[in-house]
């Protein structure tokens, strides 16, 4: 039987450990290839019982190797660089990076919601932490009601930000409501990422949204408060007995918070209930470890429905 080759790309980062650190879990067999940079080169790392060596990215290594799978975990300026060379190999790759995320051609794939998407294409985009998060809760309401508006006010944690995040401000006892650059529309980088993704993943261009992205003094786990508007009157007995069957999804009458999240690969779904001051309107919170299924678990799913 054919040995199933996988890369890892930005291996030492906080994704690319988390990625690691998810291949061991489900025991995905395959001979793997670790990259990243310079620094890290020749240190080892495990997976499945087995000890492989950091490599650094050439083109002539990527011809080699011709992997089956790409993991990218690195940043945007290190995917425009390196996909499209794994994609010429032959190789089909899953990013993690924000660089092809709106390119009409790239699917956007969150498993539970549109694996369908991914047709042929070798180069399939990893969508941004709470966006996802965001809509494996909302796509089976959309399923049923139709969603008209939504408004997104984020709760980010400092893992989101990388392994040695810069803020304008301390994040000591604060919260920081400017997330990325600043856009000319006035919204941030990531909160255009949250509208634009969201669209795309449910296949709704029409839908009007809004968003404040704001990063809190939060380890891990990312949370999102969501205001949204159907055009058919939503049952809230009906939404909760939704929300309780959605695959990926756990419901709490109450509500879940970071620490009980922090590990787990599921969405934590509470809070849930009527809008009094709108017409067709839900309120709703969720809890997701941004880590985890915000980045690599999500990849790594999308891997697994392909090998299967």
């Amino acid at each position: 039987m054919k040995t199933t080759k996988i890369a890892v790309i930005g291996v030492t980062g906080f994704v690319g450990q988390t990625m690691l650190q998810v291949l061991n879990e489900r025991h995905i067999n395959g001979e793997y290839f670790l990259f990243a940079s310079q620094n890290h080169a020749g240190e080892k790392l495990i997976i499945n019982g087995e000890e492989y060596i950091i490599e650094t990215l050439t083109t002539t290594r990527v011809a080699e190797i011709k992997a089956d799978y790409a993991l990218f975990a690195a940043g945007a300026d290190v995917a425009r660089e390196w996909v499209p060379r794994f994609v010429a190999a032959g190789t089909t790759v899953i990013d993690n990076s924000s660089f092809f995320r709106m390119q009409p051609e790239v699917p956007l794939v969150v498993p539970e919601i549109n694996l369908s998407s991914i047709g042929e294409s070798k180069l399939i985009a990893n969508p941004n932490c709470s966006t996802i998060g965001a809509v494996v809760a909302l796509a089976p309401l959309d399923r049923v009601y139709k969603i008209k508006r939504i408004v997104y006010s984020t709760y980010q944690a400092i893992s989101g930000a990388g392994r040695n995040p810069s803020f304008k401000y301390s994040i000591v006892n604060n919260v920081l409501p400017d997330i990325d650059v600043r856009m000319p529309d006035g919204n941030t980088k990531e909160e255009n990422k949250m509208i634009k993704e969201t669209r795309k993943i449910l296949g709704r261009n029409e839908i009007e949204i809004s968003a404040t992205a704001v990063r809190v003094p939060v380890a891990n786990c990312h949370c999102v408060a969501i205001n949204v508007e159907f055009y058919h009157r939503p049952d809230l007995v009906r939404v909760k007995q939704i929300l309780s069957q959605a695959p990926s999804v756990v419901y709490c009458d109450d509500y879940a918070v970071p620490t009980q999240v922090s590990g787990h690969d599921e969405v934590y779904v509470g809070r849930v209930r009527l809008d009094a001051s709108h017409r067709n309107t839900i309120n709703l919170w969720t809890v997701s470890d941004n880590l985890r299924k915000g980045a690599a678990t999500n990849a790594i799913q999308i891997m697994e429905s392909l090998l299967a």
